[in-house]
């Protein structure tokens, strides 16, 4: 195909696709480059996804204190693998390699070690104009945030939620892009004799984990006003739930919340692809002196395969990989207290106190 010019236009194909393949659009395709739906009247140009408002997407980025930014930046980035995309006076904004978003990580340095934030993606600016009336409603205030304010990010609404976290809400995050997985030029061998990755480099963000005095509380507060939906809980004898685990992005969870102090952040998890990555990145750990908390395991709550571990400020990470999808007719999975061993740690049966008790 031809321009008015007689210009042939470059074709925009993936890497590796085979020499002389075009590219056939659909008949009803938006013009190339165009993500929204031509038939929303909002033209919601700066949205990723379309369609009408639907509330929360996924989760977007932690926001973490910590005690010395210069250590917590040289093990996100040295082990982990994360990306710099931007440092500010007092903060370090980091990446995964296949995240387009601005960050899905802040450091802020602080005198404590903690959590500031936790952020989540709406589908559409409309959302925020109607999550806002639902969380007064309940009898929250909102603060909005102007385009700008935060970095990377445009408008945006924050408030408490019953758990005593902060939490806010955002549309239209800044595009960076994303990059190659990085491979290490000359690979270490592990102790085990094998050559490994110098880095864990996860692809993306996964979810995470908080607590609360008051676990069913916090989840009604998050089902009925924010939409989320339980996969799975965990009940004590008398029927009251100990943990909970929500999604909004039909993977096993995107929060979960467990019995403890209000305002606690329990870890923060990074997805990887399968097995093989878990086990790489044990062995990553284990060569660079990171204090393991538990596995390499399975969970029987949401069937993943996962290793704990703390960051050298003690906030706890954790890597995950598999479960399943849960369908929107997926039934709600109960889970009691006499079994409480098997339902987190699938293989010990078992939990550590450490587990169980330190948070952030």
């Amino acid at each position: 195909m031809t321009d008015v010019n007689g210009v042939t236009p470059p074709v925009d194909l993936a890497e590796g696709t085979p020499a002389g393949t075009t590219r056939i659009m659909a008949p009803d395709a938006p013009p190339d480059g165009q993500r929204f739906d031509p038939s929303d009247s909002r033209q919601a140009t700066r949205s990723t996804v379309t369609g009408p408002p639907r509330g929360i997407l996924r989760l977007g980025h932690v926001d973490v204190t910590v005690t010395d930014i210069d250590l917590a930046t040289a093990y996100y980035t040295g082990v982990m693998g994360m990306e710099v995309t931007a440092r500010t006076e007092d903060s370090v904004y980091l990446k995964c390699w296949d995240e387009e978003d601005h960050h899905s990580l802040r450091l802020r340095y602080a005198s404590r070690v903690g959590m500031d934030l936790m952020s989540f993606k709406v589908h559409h600016e409309d959302d925020l104009a109607d999550l806002e009336k639902k969380v007064s409603r309940f009898g929250f205030p909102v603060e909005r945030l102007s385009r700008g304010e935060t970095l990377g990010q445009g408008e945006s609404i924050r408030f408490s939620t019953p758990s005593g976290h902060v939490m806010e809400l955002v549309a239209d995050v800044e595009k960076v892009g994303t990059s190659r997985r990085r491979e290490p030029l000359a690979p270490e061998p592990s102790d085990l004799g094998r050559m490994v990755r110098d880095q864990i480099a996860p692809p993306r963000m996964d979810h995470m984990l908080i607590t609360a005095e008051e676990v069913g509380d916090s989840t009604q507060f998050f089902m009925d006003v924010l939409g989320f939906r339980i996969t799975e809980q965990l009940l004590d004898g008398n029927g009251h739930q100990l943990g909970t685990w929500l999604e909004r992005s039909h993977s096993p969870h995107d929060l979960a919340i467990v019995h403890g102090t209000n305002g606690g952040l329990h870890h923060f998890a990074y997805w990887l692809d399968e097995w093989d990555d878990v086990r790489d990145a044990a062995d990553i750990l284990a060569y660079n002196g990171i204090q393991l908390d538990v596995g390499p395991t399975r969970h029987g709550i949401t069937r993943g395969s996962t290793i704990y571990f703390f960051d050298p400020l003690g906030t706890r990470n954790e890597v995950f990989t598999g479960g399943y999808r849960p369908d929107p007719d997926f039934p709600t999975l109960t889970w009691t207290e006499d079994n409480i061993g098997r339902a987190i740690f699938y293989y010990e049966g078992e939990l550590n106190d450490r587990f169980m008790k330190v948070h952030t």
